[in-house]
């Protein structure tokens, strides 16, 4: 068990996942671990976890009823939600109910056995723990985002939705949906009920409701909810509207203002504290806390967490907030993206204590040499932690982001002036922070390429020892293999790499291997470096002379540590640790007291430490013991061994993954710190711990989780990794093996795998040829031509070439030749095996045009056999064959492709362009596409077979668009015979307008608009405004001498009665209008016997009978006695209308005189007509008789066209129905006469 621990960071961008239970009780989602803290007001202290979630947990809650506050759920993205005891810190049961992953759970503060959840799909499960019952429905298809159980009534709980709705739903009713509240229009990140009963407690503000003070119901309870559009809605849930709503301030943080045209980062979360029915706690856009008073006049409704300092509150958003009562007094605990747990106290709204978290590896950790208990931490985020561990705060420490924007992956303390802390990046940066001073570090110039492993402080050596005022220097050693060397005080001059001074003084003309540690002695006479190839050197500074090397580990070298020194018998002792698993540890003194001229090479331990299954990453000497050393590896636990018995001590298995890192701490004996990859630092006693050895077989939780197929990822899971480095180790790897590709040289490459015995020979015989130029020899051995001279090198190619005919890999025949030369006959083989390809083609000019010309001619029918149609023209565009590439696309029936590149490369009025057309339209026509054939023929310049192709389909609109067609193209005769085609399909289809709009284009089919007409007519057995000024039209347009033998024609053909009504009706206004005509045309006399145009009249007008005009028509069509009987009928009424009409408006009201005179004149402009329709029985209009009476009479004064049979008719008429003054008086003067 661990005495202190910083944890793993809360996660980001969940809208519960931290909750505290009634006994103060704190737990957190840290990736997929839970963490439990106990809190008070004073301090706090992990105590355990709960681990079992195999991916992010998203959401966390406690019991909220006492007997059963030890017990918690979690939900997590893959898709279980999980109960856990916190006393035992094991798994009750879990739920796989879910099939997507849990966004939300909560437990019923009103029923301890109802916990509902939900997940990023919109299912909404209620889980009874009791019985293990559940039950899901599926109210809304969005994703969950939060919800919240009512406080008041068991079966009500509010889900908040990523588009920004809120939903109440009945969970006794299978999920019904009480109320939709809308409002927000964005993302809902935190709803709270308020823990009073009724909606009374904010009834003074009712004002800033939507209704009023009576509104206000004792039913129900208010909801606040938070939103990413920057609000806090406080909704009544009895009437389902929302009744307060607060916007957020912006307030100046750090020295800058919030812009509010600047869409920030915000999470906004709303707690509702208990016992506090008018006050709201929400998160702001900074880290900023605010305690809203909900019953406060006037603004601001808010008061600020933590304002009487800056360095109190959180510095990043805000995403979870809880609180309890402890011994009387109210705290708040709150998680951030700071990384930081924060308690407060809401009486004082003061800040109690702070809990730093650590959001990445513990790649390093280090305590200072001169602070006393002061430990620096190297952490994945980004961030250098430098922790006061004697501290009366437990967790007093500082964080140090400013110019590292990389994983601190190695820091080293300086050994001479304290506050001086090295720091090496991820990305090869080495740079130096003053840990008591706010400036800036200083940055090396000299970056490395890759992963910083090692940094420590040692003597100078060349060139940085020849001047006096370095007495000590800054090494680094990377990832590439390279060890610096950096001047502490000039960092920004290039640094040195080692490797050319330990070539220098060891004559070394080979390449060193590539370094992975390094480590100082600590009286800085050696150093000890660490390779690749697992061998360790001990050189002598300041030359670097090398005085031994180790040859005892047979894997890379991860960690060195020379041994304090504090016992002269022990101070030569170096442990190294591999990827071997075993800790070696070696005796140098003779070495170093004795060395020799030469480097020796020792290959036998002092002390063999065998135990761990992984490989050791970390090493530390007790300062407190001579034989003391502590080891972490990979299999997750650090072992405490007793070197000179070869015996454990102790192992410690608190962390959840890979170890990385240990110190002995300085100031207790019995104290040990660990980091690791689960996120966090563990402090553990030694002498607490259960086991003493580390465990058999591999323990590591992170090679289970890569056997583990991998799943997508969550939206919890997507969102934290964009603002957040990572989650889980990024040593991922790839389930797929790559293929490996075909040798060349197989026949060589075979040879080189034969047993020892002959491949020492192969060497012997290459000896011989090389420096005795036996060459004769290397005929048995064709493998060794590649050894040897060009000739032999032939030979290899023939004899490998031979191998891969017979196997049938015959495209690595043609890179033989290729590569020997032959160009040309690489080319020829593969034209003949048809295996040409793009690349080959791009490499045959090196042989000339011709060589080019045939190999491209032989590329193209290779493709036209693949049918790669497309890819051959463009190769014939190469060798600028253009009508050879239109051919082959013609022939292939790639005419668009044809033509495009016709129309790209060539005249406009190129023959072949119309050819292809034409072409391509016979295609088209014969497979039915019309229109796109159309179009060929268009293009081609042949109109007259666009229309009649498009023509071919005989449906109203193809017919139209024809003729449309045709008429644009000037040709009229085949517009007008499709135009008459598609005025009889639509007539058929009684589409009588759009048959008049088809004919109205052409003047030569206006007696067919005519019949049309008619027809419609007919068929409609009415005759309308339109139709009369449709026929009035077309009157106007043409000359109509013919038209009464049509309307004859019509009649003789059609006998039905409301045909023959229709004609007649036209034939009367038809004839009416001739009788206008024919007014303005003869000359008419006044009483005088005067024209009136002023001339008298002549002899000829005084004998009529020598010329007898004729009027031209039939005039008794007009004097209908019928219709004049009801269009008298029509006037009288009108005239009754006009008197009753005024007699009531004398006696209405005033306020109703409008409404009156509407009423009145609800008869429409046409009276005549519409009277006349309603009461003839053919219901066909008619010209007013009365009028053509009057008009033929006074025309028949003047002219003698009008018969006496006319005359006579027409003054019975009047006679008979003229009964108004108006027509008798003018009816007097025809009478009389």
């Amino acid at each position: 068990m661990h005495e202190r621990c910083l944890p793993a960071a809360p996660n980001w961008y969940c809208s519960r996942c931290s909750d505290v239970s009634g006994a103060g009780l704190f737990g957190f989602g840290a990736k997929n671990i839970i963490y439990l803290i106990q809190v008070s007001a004073s301090t706090c202290r992990v105590v355990g976890e709960l681990v079992g979630h195999r991916d992010l947990v998203s959401s966390f809650c406690f019991c909220p009823h006492t007997e059963q506050s030890h017990i918690c759920v979690s939900s997590s993205c893959d898709g279980t939600v999980r109960f856990w005891d916190t006393e035992t810190k094991g798994l009750l049961k879990e739920i796989t109910t879910h099939q997507n992953p849990v966004s939300a759970v909560h437990w019923s503060p009103v029923d301890k056995n109802l916990v509902v959840s939900g997940d990023e799909k919109g299912v909404i499960v209620c889980h009874w723990f009791n019985t293990g019952d559940s039950s899901s429905f599926f109210p809304e298809p969005r994703t969950v985002f939060c919800l919240s159980c009512s406080p008041h009534a068991w079966n009500h709980v509010a889900v908040g939705y990523k588009d920004g709705m809120i939903v109440l739903v009945d969970v006794s009713k299978k999920g019904e949906v009480l109320h939709r509240l809308r409002g927000h229009d964005d993302e809902i990140h935190s709803v709270s009920w308020s823990t009073e009963p009724g909606e009374s407690a904010l009834c003074s503000r009712a004002e800033e409701s939507e209704g009023g003070p009576g509104d206000v119901s004792t039913e129900g309870c208010f909801l606040a909810s938070g939103s990413r559009d920057q609000t806090v809605r406080i909704w009544s849930t009895a009437r389902g509207k929302a009744v307060m709503t607060l916007k957020l301030p912006y307030l100046k943080k750090r020295g800058s203002a919030v812009d509010p045209g600047v869409k920030e980062r915000l999470w906004l979360n709303v707690h509702w504290p208990r016992g506090r029915g008018a006050q709201l706690i929400s998160s702001c856009f900074s880290g900023e806390l605010l305690l809203w008073d909900l019953l406060r006049s006037g603004k601001p409704k808010w008061t600020l967490f933590g304002s009487s300092s800056d360095a109190q509150g959180h510095n990043r958003i805000i995403f979870n907030t809880s609180s309890f009562v402890t011994s009387g007094q109210s705290l708040l605990l709150s998680t951030s993206m700071d990384r930081e747990v924060k308690c407060w106290d809401m009486s004082s709204l003061e800040l109690c204590w702070t809990l730093p978290a650590l959001g990445g590896f513990v790649y390093c950790l280090s305590f200072s040499p001169l602070g006393s208990g002061t430990l620096a931490l190297g952490v994945g985020d980004n961030m250098i932690r430098v922790w006061n561990t004697q501290s009366s705060n437990h967790y007093d420490t500082r964080s140090f982001w400013q110019g590292i924007k990389s994983k601190v992956t190695a820091l080293a303390w300086h050994p001479q002036r304290e506050g001086a802390l090295a720091f090496g990046t991820d990305d090869g940066k080495v740079g130096i922070y003053d840990v008591f001073s706010s400036k800036q570090p200083q940055i090396s110039s000299s970056y490395h390429k890759k992963t910083i492993y090692t940094l420590a402080w040692g003597p100078p050596v060349p060139p940085l020892s020849f001047g006096e005022m370095h007495s000590i220097c800054l090494y680094s050693c990377a990832g590439e293999g390279t060890i610096l060397q950096h001047d502490p005080y000039q960092l920004n001059s290039e640094a040195f790499n080692i490797d050319k001074l330990i070539k220098n003084s060891n004559n070394i003309q080979h390449k060193l291997s590539p370094h992975t540690d390094l480590n100082w002695k600590p009286d800085g006479k050696v150093v000890a470096i660490g390779n690749e190839d697992g061998c360790i050197d001990v050189y002598e500074a300041p030359s670097l002379r090398l005085l031994c090397s180790i040859q005892q580990h047979h894997k890379i070298i991860n960690t060195l540590r020379w041994h304090h020194g504090l016992s002269p018998e022990l101070g030569c002792l170096l442990a190294s640790g591999s990827s071997n698993a075993i800790v070696y540890v070696h005796d140098l003194k003779h070495v170093l007291e004795c060395p020799g001229d030469s480097a020796v090479v020792i290959t036998e331990p002092f002390r063999r430490l065998s135990g761990h299954t992984a490989k050791i990453t970390g090493l530390s000497w007790s300062h407190h013991h001579d034989d003391r050393l502590v080891t972490v590896c990979y299999d997750g636990t650090a072992q405490v061994w007793d070197v000179l018995q070869e015996a454990p001590v102790c192992n410690y298995r608190g962390h959840h993954g890979n170890l990385l890192c240990v110190d002995w701490s300085p100031v207790d004996p019995d104290v040990v710190w660990t980091g690791g990859k689960d996120f966090t630092v563990h402090e553990w006693r030694v002498s607490r711990q259960e086991f003493d050895k580390p465990p058999k077989g591999k323990k590591m939780v992170d090679l289970k989780e890569k056997r583990r197929k991998p799943k997508p990822r969550s939206r919890q899971q997507k969102t934290a990794q964009d603002h957040q480095f990572f989650f889980f180790p990024s040593e991922v790897t790839s389930s797929l093996k790559k293929k490996k590709p075909r040798s060349m040289l197989p026949l060589s490459t075979s040879m080189d795998h034969r047993p020892k015995d002959e491949l020492l020979q192969d060497c012997v015989t290459l000896a011989s040829v090389t420096h005795n130029g036996e060459l004769w020899m290397l005929r048995d051995h064709i493998h060794l031509g590649l050894f040897s001279d060009r000739e032999a090198l032939r030979r290899m190619f023939e004899a490998e070439e031979e191998g891969h005919l017979d196997a049938g890999h015959f495209e690595s025949v043609v890179y033989l030749r290729l590569w020997s030369g032959d160009l040309q006959g690489a080319l020829q083989l593969a034209t003949e095996r048809g295996e040409l390809n793009d690349h080959l083609l791009s490499l045959a000019p090196m042989a000339g045009f011709s060589v080019w010309s045939g190999a491209v001619d032989a590329y193209v029918k290779q493709l036209c056999l693949q049918e790669q149609f497309l890819k051959a023209a463009s190769h014939l565009l190469s060798l600028n064959k253009l009508h050879d590439a239109i051919d082959l696309l013609r022939s292939h029936k790639l005419y668009r492709e044809a033509i495009v590149l016709v129309k790209a490369r060539l005249p406009q009025d190129e023959p072949v362009l119309k050819e292809l057309y034409q072409s391509w339209a016979a295609v088209l026509e014969k497979d039915g596409h019309f229109s796109a054939a159309a179009k060929c023929y268009l293009a081609a310049g042949s109109s007259f077979d666009a229309a009649k192709v498009v023509s071919r389909k005989n449906e109203a609109s193809s017919l139209r668009a024809a003729a449309e067609l045709a008429r644009v193209s000037g040709e009229t005769a085949l517009s007008q015979s499709l135009s008459l085609r598609c005025a009889k399909e639509l007539a058929l289809s009684h589409d009588w307008s759009a048959a008049q709009d088809v004919l109205r284009t052409h003047d030569a089919l206006l007696v067919s608009r005519i019949e049309i007409s008619l027809y419609c007519f007919g068929e409609q057995q009415e005759f309308t405004l339109f139709h009369l000024s449709e026929i009035v039209q077309i009157l106007n347009l043409t000359e109509f001498s013919s038209f009464p033998g049509k309307v004859g024609v019509f009649l003789r053909q059609n006998s039905s009665a409301p045909l023959s009504a229709a004609a007649l009706s036209l034939q009367s206004f038809v004839h009416y209008l001739r009788l206008y005509e024919r007014w303005w045309s003869f000359p008419v006399l006044n009483e005088n016997g005067v024209t009136q145009n002023g001339t008298e009249q002549t002899d000829t007008e005084e004998h009529p009978d020598e010329t007898a005009p004729d009027l031209g028509f039939d005039a008794t069509i007009l004097l209908c006695e019928s219709t004049a009987a009801v269009q008298a009928t029509q006037r009288a009424m009108n005239e009754i209308q006009d008197k009753l009409s005024v007699m009531v408006t004398k006696h209405r009201a005033q306020e109703q005189e409008s409404e009156e005179q509407n009423g009145d004149t609800t008869h429409e402009q046409d009276t005549a007509l519409t009277v006349a329709c309603s009461f003839c029985p053919q219901s066909f209009p008619r010209p007013d008789v009365l009028e053509c009476c009057l008009l033929l009479l006074h025309f028949g004064r003047s002219s003698p066209a009008v018969s006496d049979a006319v005359k006579r008719q027409s003054k019975d008429l009047l006679q008979q129905f003229g009964t108004t003054s108006r027509h008798q008086k003018v009816t007097q003067k025809f009478i009389i006469t």
